[in-house]
């Protein structure tokens, strides 16, 4: 198989670049005979923080027909890397490794309290050996998941509680998910001091500069929960709908405020089909959100977050080319000239 070779401007800097893949890393010597088969603007390749592949519907078991749909969904959407903080079941071996799927780190299993979360899904040990739980986990796939608030009226995870899990999890070199759509779940996530806040509807903003100075990221998954907005605004009125229209109302302007403080954002689509990971940029562009900030949510923030390094020698060879700079053109992101994952055209 010939050698691919990518040149143009590589984001975020936009340095000119001349890269060759070898193997699955990147390399700036040249190789005699290599195929150009790009050139233009370039991201590391696109990052979706937060989805579930495998599954239909809430409640289903693992499909893993659906699973590899899922992730070839991704892959052809520019998407070279996934964080999947929560599966119906630990995936098989290939999960991340294959070639018509994108490279993936996952948190297993979602970890909850009785009584809380969606029937059929989940784990949800006694409060005791919770932290045990959480700790093995990570110390297998580097992440685990807790759902700390789930309804209007469940009880918020004692914040006690998830500070031993935080430790747990952080003693076998791993880090943790938190799930939290109500304002006092929010409080308890940022003063336990978990890895990242995931969708974090009612987060007070007063919270924000603690969540920089410590590490803890935001993963918005703003286009789906704006997206909800207009359907539940239109229905009866009851406690739910209060708590979802009063979140998701300022949900945009929360996520543009987390950049403004230097949180470490992170784009996730959480929703279904998979691969609309643009939606989401364009949804924190819309919210106020500078589309070189948006973009690096989906992209090089994103990869370094995880552990990833951008387009450099010896990093991985994923790249997304595109024939104009996307920070001034967003709907470039629609239409890349070209997808490389592993050192290998895919699109």
């Amino acid at each position: 198989m010939a050698v691919l070779r990518v040149r143009g401007f590589a984001l975020p800097e936009g340095e000119p670049v001349d890269l060759y893949a070898d193997g699955d890393r990147w390399t700036t010597d040249p190789v005699p005979g290599a195929e150009l088969v790009a050139e233009g603007w370039l991201l590391p390749g696109l990052v979706d923080a937060h989805t579930h592949p495998g599954a239909e519907k809430p409640g289903d078991p693992m499909d893993l027909d659906v699973l590899r749909e899922d992730l070839r969904a991704h892959l052809a959407s520019g998407v070279t890397l996934i964080r999947a903080p929560g599966l119906v079941e630990d995936p098989p071996d290939w999960f991340g490794r294959t070639e018509d799927g994108p490279r993936a780190v996952h948190a297993g299993p979602w970890l909850a309290q009785h009584g809380q979360f969606m029937p059929g899904w989940g784990r949800r040990p006694e409060p005791a050996a919770l932290p045990a739980v959480a700790a093995e986990q990570a110390a297998r796939t580097g992440w685990a998941k807790v759902v700390i608030d789930w309804s209007v009226d469940d009880e918020v995870m004692p914040v006690e509680l998830l500070r031993e899990v935080v430790a747990g999890v952080h003693a076998v070199g791993g880090r943790l998910a938190a799930h939290t759509q109500h304002p006092a779940g929010g409080v308890v996530a940022v003063a336990a001091g978990v890895d990242s806040v995931e969708h974090g509807m009612g987060l007070d903003p007063q919270l924000l500069p603690r969540m920089a100075e410590q590490g803890t990221a935001l993963t918005p998954t703003l286009s789906v929960i704006t997206g909800s907005l207009a359907r539940v605004s239109a229905g009866p009125d009851s406690p739910r709908r209060r708590w979802y229209v009063s979140g998701a109302s300022v949900h945009g302007r929360l996520t543009a405020a987390a950049v403004e403080a230097g949180v470490t954002v992170l784009a996730g689509t959480d929703s279904r089909p998979h691969g609309g990971i643009v939606g989401e940029v364009r949804a924190m562009v819309e919210a106020g959100v500078a589309p070189h900030a948006a973009i690096a949510a989906a992209s090089w923030t994103a990869r370094a977050y995880l552990g990833l390094p951008g387009l450099s020698d010896g990093a991985p060879a994923d790249a997304v080319v595109f024939d104009a700079d996307p920070r001034t053109d967003l709907s470039q992101l629609d239409r890349p000239r070209a997808v490389i994952a592993r050192g290998r055209r895919v699109r």
